[in-house]
């Protein structure tokens, strides 16, 4: 039986290795030694923003000799191709993103994903993550959780997916860009309900490091006067139901409310908040009964 573990020693590789460093997300100290010594002895670096390799380089006081190559969303593919034809040559490759590891919402997978199908070993040099570091200061359950990413920019693929998520039990962490920071805290506030408790994180670990807990609809509120920096958003996992969940059942809750006068989008909205569901999964209720 044959493997393609990280454990061969050297000489019995005929191809390079991949290394995966995690960069800092804020503070330059956060750096560790092996980061440094990493960079100091790289052959070739693919970097998601080489000015911003340099700037971390000489704040760590570390003079690279190695060749340094752009690796960012928009030349991944073809730099991907190019990077493995380097491991396969022999040649040692260290990806670097501009924070945190490369692969979470950044270059890496495709190079990861051609290296292991061919046999090379792969390795990551932990450190920093804006996503663990963020949960464990969210102040929410954080035994089990879900990486989302960055969610859709446009709104209606934005709502839907976040649809999909408003019954996820998980506490579930995502990206955000600062000026769709307040559109994406109402949608979320839409689908996951108002009272939903989250935590908004700017600027991990930097100077102005601002953990902002609430209910989502607060968040929102707060957020609508204009946020700076880099955004991580964590939220917290759909509450176990504790009423209605047939679809007859709700649907006959919803009729009842409606024959006392309540519209419909609102008596709809308030059998879901009070069953502890998603709003959509009432919505289908009421729509299967009618037909």
């Amino acid at each position: 039986m044959t493997g393609n573990g990280t454990g061969d020693a050297a000489a019995e590789r005929t191809t390079g290795r991949l290394l995966l460093a995690a960069a800092p997300i804020g503070r330059p100290e956060d750096a560790s030694a092996r980061l440094r010594a990493a960079l100091a002895g790289a052959e070739i670096i693919a970097a998601e923003d080489t000015r911003r390799l340099r700037r971390l380089a000489a704040d760590l006081d570390v003079a690279i000799s190695a060749r340094v190559v752009s690796y960012f969303d928009q030349n991944e593919r073809a730099r991907a191709a190019e990077l493995l034809g380097e491991l396969l040559a022999g040649r040692d490759v260290l990806v670097i993103t501009d924070a945190g590891l490369p692969g979470v919402s950044d270059p890496g997978y495709r190079l990861v994903s051609a290296a292991a199908a061919e046999g090379v070993p792969v390795t990551a040099l932990p450190g920093p993550s804006a996503v663990t570091t963020a949960l464990v200061v969210s102040g929410l359950p954080t035994d089990r959780f879900c990486f989302e990413g960055f969610p859709p920019r446009k709104p209606g693929e934005r709502s839907r997916r976040l649809a999909a998520l408003a019954g996820e039990p998980r506490t579930m962490v995502f990206f955000e860009a600062p000026h769709r920071l307040a559109a994406t805290l109402e949608a979320m506030a839409a689908e996951f309900g108002a009272d939903r408790p989250a935590a908004v994180c700017r600027e991990l670990t930097k100077t102005y490091e601002e953990i902002r807990r609430g209910p989502l609809g607060e968040l929102a509120g707060w957020a609508a006067e204009g946020v700076r920096g880099e955004i991580t958003i964590v939220v917290g996992g759909a509450p176990e139901p504790a009423g209605l969940s047939d679809p007859a059942d709700l649907a006959s809750a919803v009729a009842g409310r409606e024959s006392a006068g309540t519209p419909r989008k609102q008596a709809i909205a308030e059998v879901a908040k009070e069953n502890g569901l998603p709003k959509r999964v009432v919505y289908d209720a009421v729509v299967a009964a009618r037909r």
